[in-house]
């Protein structure tokens, strides 16, 4: 960004993304580096800033999230506003932030914003203070993270547990093309916080018409090769 750059200090955006590795779900966070005290100390956060001040929300979003892991063309959704006039009041949160953009941060109202991708999406980002990187989610449940960012995660996962109920084509924006009824069922009770049993998930599945399987197996797996599925718009 240029110097004469006009932003907004009161409104920003934060990117909720999940991804799936086949076994696990992760959430892509940045882990920014803090100089307190001349010592330089990290912690992570979802990626986010503070918006333009002629700029669209959702075009802020995509700014961000492009800027801070390198990921464009990503569906963004949009699904809660967080206000709490204590959410900015970390001092170390609300200085980075000053440092980052040369502004004097008071209370700032945030919109978040939530997407499901392939994990094998690759994160392009290089800086001397921050690096993009996915996390296991219940690693970062455990987690002392930036601002109230926990509460949006939580608040995000809510989010898509509901819609992947309502939309079930959903879950399939998180898996390989390919993909195995164990990783779905994975997928499935990782995403519910559940434990599916094995047949009966299989039954329900394989009515969906939106399911084909494929005359392909796994390759390269160390047990008995599963049956390959894809997922038919």
């Amino acid at each position: 960004m240029s110097n004469d750059t006009i932003y907004n200090p009161h409104v920003s955006v934060d990117c909720v993304i999940f991804g799936f590795d086949g076994e696990k779900l992760k959430l892509l966070l940045i882990e920014r580096t803090i100089s307190e005290q001349n010592e330089l100390y990290n912690d992570k956060k979802l990626p986010g800033s503070i918006i333009l001040a002629d700029e669209d929300l959702d075009d802020a979003a995509n700014r961000v999230l492009n800027e801070l892991t390198g990921l464009k063309n990503i569906y963004l959704s949009q699904f809660h506003s967080f206000g709490n006039p204590r959410r900015t009041e970390n001092p170390r949160d609300v200085l980075w932030l000053e440092k980052t953009t040369q502004l004097k941060i008071g209370r700032i109202v945030t919109v978040a914003y939530v997407a499901m991708i392939k994990i094998d999406r690759k994160i392009q980002f290089k800086s001397d203070q921050t690096s993009a990187n996915w996390y296991d989610l219940n690693e970062v449940q455990k987690m002392n993270l930036a601002f109230d960012h926990a509460d949006i995660i939580n608040k995000g996962l809510e989010h898509i547990r509901h819609k992947s109920e309502i939309e079930p084509h959903l879950l399939f924006e998180l898996l390989p093309r390919k993909f195995t009824i164990t990783q779905l069922q994975t997928l499935y009770d990782t995403l519910h916080q559940t434990k599916s049993d094995v047949r009966n998930f299989r039954k329900k599945v394989v009515q969906w018409p939106y399911i084909v399987a494929l005359d392909e197996l796994e390759e390269g797996v160390p047990h008995r090769a599963a049956r390959l599925y894809k997922y038919k718009k």
